[in-house]
C-alpha cells in the first residue's frame, strides 16, 4: 500500500525504530525491495534519485512504484521519496507527481542560501501536504550528482542545525556525523559514526527526525546506537547497485 512518509516516520519515532529507504534505478530493483519488505513485513521507503529519474522519466518510475505498492499482494506500507534534490523545481515535479515525500539537497550552497531555498521547497511541500527533508553539513564521498570531497566534508553543528529547523520547517533532516557516500570496504578502515554530535543534535531538534546518509557497511552496532541517537530512517543506495551488478555479471 502506498501511504504518506508522515505516517510512516511518526510511528517509528513514537516506537523508537528506523525506516529503511532504498534506491531503485528500474522494475526489478523495486519489486527486489518491495518482495523483501514483504517477506520482512517492514515499512518501507522507495527513493529515486534525479539521475534516475533523467534516466527513466519521471513518470514511468512513479507509475512503477506505484502500481507494485498497490498491488493486494503487498501488505505493507510503502512510500515513495525524492532523494537529494538539486532544484525547486525538481522537486515540485515530483510533489506534483505523486510523491509522498522529497529532498531538497542545498547543502552545498552557503548556509543562507541553503536555508532560503529549503524553506522554498518545504513551503510548497506542504501546500501539497507533503513532507521534506534538508540536509545541513555535508556528507563526504560521491552519490549520483552529490561529490563531496574530504576538505569539502564537514559535520552538522547541533546549534545550527535547530536554528536552521526552526526557519526551514523542514519535518526531517539529513545529518553529517561521520558517515560516507561510498563503499566503505574500499577504503582504509570504516568511517565511524560520531554518536555524541548525533545525541547533541537530537537533543537541539528533538521533534525532528533524523536521517542517516551513507549507511552501506556500517557496523549493526554503530546503526544500531544511531537508532538511539534520534535517526528514524537509514538510506541505502550502494549496496543495492552493487548487488544488482554483481547479479548480472
Amino acid at each position: 500500500m502506498l501511504v504518506s512518509l508522515e505516517s510512516l516516520i511518526l510511528h517509528a519515532k513514537k516506537n523508537k525504530y528506523a525506516v529503511g529507504a532504498f534506491n531503485t534505478v528500474n522494475l526489478e530493483m523495486t519489486l527486489g525491495i518491495i518482495n523483501a519488505a514483504v517477506d520482512k513485513q517492514a515499512p518501507v521507503i522507495i527513493q529515486v534519485s534525479e539521475t534516475t529519474i533523467e534516466y527513466t522519466g519521471l513518470k514511468p518510475i512513479t507509475h512503477i512504484v506505484e502500481t507494485i505498492a498497490k498491488n493486494a499482494a503487498v501488505t505493507v506500507p510503502v512510500a515513495l521519496h525524492l532523494d537529494h534534490g538539486r532544484s525547486f523545481h525538481s522537486v515540485a515535479e515530483c510533489i506534483n507527481a505523486g510523491f509522498s515525500s522529497i529532498m531538497i539537497d542545498a547543502s552545498d550552497l552557503p548556509y543562507d542560501e541553503n536555508v532560503a531555498l529549503t524553506k522554498q521547497a518545504v513551503d510548497y511541500a506542504h501546500k501539497k501536504k507533503v513532507w521534506a527533508q534538508g540536509e545541513l553539513g555535508r556528507v563526504k564521498g560521491s552519490e549520483d550528482w552529490v561529490v563531496v570531497s574530504g576538505k569539502e566534508s564537514y559535520m552538522t553543528d547541533p546549534d545550527e542545525a535547530a536554528d536552521f529547523v526552526n526557519k526551514t520547517g523542514v519535518d526531517t533532516l539529513a545529518v553529517s556525523v561521520g558517515n560516507v557516500h561510498e563503499i566503505y570496504k574500499l577504503r582504509k578502515g570504516v568511517p565511524k559514526i560520531s554518536q555524541d554530535r548525533l545525541k547533541a543534535i537530537h537533543k537541539k531538534t528533538p521533534q525532528t527526525p533524523l536521517v542517516l546518509h551513507g549507511a552501506y557497511g556500517l557496523p549493526e552496532g554503530e546503526i544500531k546506537e544511531a537508532v538511539k541517537g534520534g535517526i528514524r530512517v537509514i538510506n541505502i543506495d550502494t549496496e543495492l547497485r552493487v548487488a544488482f551488478t554483481e547479479t548480472l555479471r
